[in-house]
């Protein structure tokens, strides 16, 4: 059947909508504290403070351990239609930790709702499969780079291959990260909006570029906060290798809650001195 409709714009057919009608310096008419402010009527929820740190933690492993032990308690004022925050106390530090936001798209929805409702300083943990070993898993991967393999990043900025993180955050995260309980090594990944898309030639073309794991929000969190100069720092906790294995998925004690904590809390210690 022809399309009837046409092309939106004049564009090579080939290149897709997501190449299209791009403006990356334009601000968008849709603002994430509008959406707040909005919910926050709408729900009838209490004007109060997030943490200026928080933490995404796409698999919810780390907000049901908050819940379970009593060590967090739900943010009142967290105005946000999909998820919820929890607050947790990090040997004097507090941090917000929101669950469940899986997926490029989703986890910079809630970023940028993270950042309009006060947050300086986002923190990824996500679980991740293993393309090139760096150790036998479970272990942390520190994402220095990240291969756009989503959508959502060309929102962001233009096309090109990697996101990365920011080189001075780099810079002092890598030699803080050394001594913790579990392995954290710095490494490149692979984000992708497809995870059962991950075919062979796929995997081979990734590993040849050199890209240890495979994840669904880092390039995309990398590209937004480049594009609006904030601070995002991704881990992936590599947990399998792509279910090829039995016994895939472990991560430890507590589902891997308490390095992750450990890990979010070095992170901030790290990084404090460029804190605005």
């Amino acid at each position: 059947m022809a399309d009837d409709d046409g092309p939106l714009t004049n564009a090579d057919e080939t290149d897709g909508p997501l190449m299209r009608n791009k403006d990356f310096g334009a601000p968008s008419l849709f603002q994430p504290q509008n959406l707040l402010r909005e919910a926050r009527r709408q729900l009838g929820l209490p004007e109060v403070a997030i943490p200026e740190v928080c933490l995404l933690d796409p698999d919810g492993d780390i907000v049901r351990h908050l819940r379970s032990t009593g060590r967090g308690q739900r943010h009142p004022g967290w105005a946000c239609y999909h998820t919820e925050m929890w607050v947790a106390d990090l040997n004097g530090m507090e941090i917000g930790v929101v669950g469940l936001a899986v997926g490029a798209s989703f986890a910079v929805l809630v970023a940028e709702q993270l950042s309009a409702g006060g947050a300086e300083l986002i923190v990824s943990i996500t679980s991740a499969g293993q393309i090139r070993p760096l150790g036998d898993p479970p272990y942390f991967v520190l994402i220095t780079k990240a291969l756009r393999d989503e959508g959502t990043s060309l929102h962001y900025q233009p096309a090109s291959d990697w996101s990365y993180l920011a080189p001075d955050l780099e810079r002092l995260l890598v030699p803080a990260l050394r001594d913790l309980s579990e392995p954290v090594l710095p490494g490149v990944s692979w984000t992708t909006d497809a995870p059962y898309r991950e075919t062979r030639v796929a995997i081979d073309a990734a590993e040849a570029a050199g890209i240890d794991c495979v994840e669904m929000e880092a390039a995309a969190l990398y590209a937004y906060g480049v594009t609006r100069q904030r601070r995002i720092v991704c881990f992936a906790h590599i947990t399998n290798s792509m279910a090829v294995n039995e016994y895939d998925f472990e991560k430890g004690a507590e589902n891997g809650a308490l390095s992750a904590l450990e890990i979010t809390e070095a992170t901030v210690r790290s990084l404090r001195p460029v804190q605005a």
